[in-house]
């Protein structure tokens, strides 16, 4: 009863000056989005701690811990994840949103051993060319998700597929390189996950199709292959989805200076005046070697949120921290509190976030 009267009571502030009454440490928490570890948590789980103490927002799960080469982080069957969301969330005062990325295919957290249905890559969905068929397997992968306790599916892909030798395109994960047809699969696929109570995100704005490296490995310049047709998906579908996910991607003909992720002229500028979307945007994993071995985090986390970022998403996966989320919300409180980051800036994000789980069916 008492989280019900917290969340209606941080409802009601989203709307009115009363966010202010709530502590910058409070909204910097709300903001994040970190990964963890651990199949099942207790009183003494980081975790935990980050929830309860750093007011943590969102969390988001793997099937394989990268850091430890192992194939368990936190999924092994249904009824295990189950139990895991409902613990995560009994810790929570404002619902959490829980997320991962399960597009299908080989970017697939929920597999078949582990007891999860089976699912087609976007690829498939796209040559198949039935809205009917990708509504059925969207749908039956929501459920999944729903049942599972997961509230935001990171995903449909939007990237066009117009570079054979893409990183994204060569794992299946786009639907083609026609944005017509990416459009009509896609908006199935949100439509399907909504239906189900699940949250969905359209990526990698501003499109990754095109791109000739790999940004989990580095720096990505997408200025000589980048087209204007990349940009058709998130004009047809911003209404449609419920979050945006960045790219850390160049593109120097739009901003010289910095990736979209980072970048006001493509957030701000693009996605938010240009196409009209107001919804959250979630950053790409800030420890993604695009961003971590070229800008030190604080800057990172600074020009995210300058850019028009929402929610800073830390996998913590590659390179693992127990304390991710007490050094993130200190960085976040140093920047609003320095002025680099201003307190408007920081509750519009806030704002934005808390509508958004206005949406979770709880």
């Amino acid at each position: 009863m008492m989280k019900s009267l917290l969340f209606c009571l941080i409802g009601l502030l989203v709307g009115c000056a009363g966010v202010q009454e709530l502590t910058l440490e409070e909204k910097a928490g709300q903001i994040l989005m970190v990964g963890f570890r651990g199949e099942s948590i207790d009183e003494d789980s980081p975790v935990v701690r980050d929830i309860r103490d750093f007011h943590l927002g969102a969390v988001i799960l793997f099937d394989q811990d990268v850091a430890q080469g192992e194939l368990r982080r936190n999924i092994r069957s249904p009824q295990q994840l189950a139990a895991l969301t409902s613990a995560l969330q009994s810790f929570a005062d404002v619902p959490l949103l829980v997320a991962i990325d399960q597009e299908g295919g080989r970017v697939n957290r929920l597999k078949p051993e582990y007891g999860f249905p089976e699912t087609r890559s976007f690829q498939a969905l796209g040559e198949a060319d039935s809205t009917a068929f990708t509504y059925g397997k969207a749908q039956e992968l929501a459920e999944a998700l729903r049942a599972a306790g997961i509230n935001l599916n990171l995903a449909p892909v939007a990237d066009l597929a117009v570079n054979p030798d893409n990183f994204i395109v060569q794992k299946e994960r786009t639907l083609s390189s026609d944005p017509d047809v990416v459009v009509r699969h896609a908006a199935q696929f949100i439509q399907a996950h909504h239906d189900a109570g699940v949250l969905c995100t359209l990526k990698h704005f501003p499109g990754h199709g095109s791109s000739t490296a790999d940004s989990h490995l580095g720096m990505t310049d997408v200025t000589e292959t980048w087209s204007l047709e990349e940009l058709k998906p998130y004009r047809a579908l911003c209404e449609k989805t419920d979050t945006v996910m960045t790219a850390h991607i160049f593109q120097r003909s739009l901003d010289p200076d910095w990736p979209a992720t980072l970048s006001r002229a493509m957030v701000s500028g693009i996605l938010r005046e240009e196409l009209g979307y107001n919804g959250v945007v979630i950053s790409d994993d800030l420890g993604m070697k695009a961003i971590a071995d070229h800008y030190g985090f604080e800057t990172a986390v600074e020009q995210a949120l300058n850019a028009g970022v929402d929610i800073l998403l830390i996998a913590n996966n590659a390179d693992y921290n127990p304390d991710t989320v007490p050094l993130s919300v200190q960085t976040i409180v140093r920047l609003v509190e320095s002025g680099r980051v201003s307190e408007d800036r920081m509750d519009e994000a806030f704002r934005r976030v808390s509508r958004l789980k206005q949406k979770i069916s709880h």
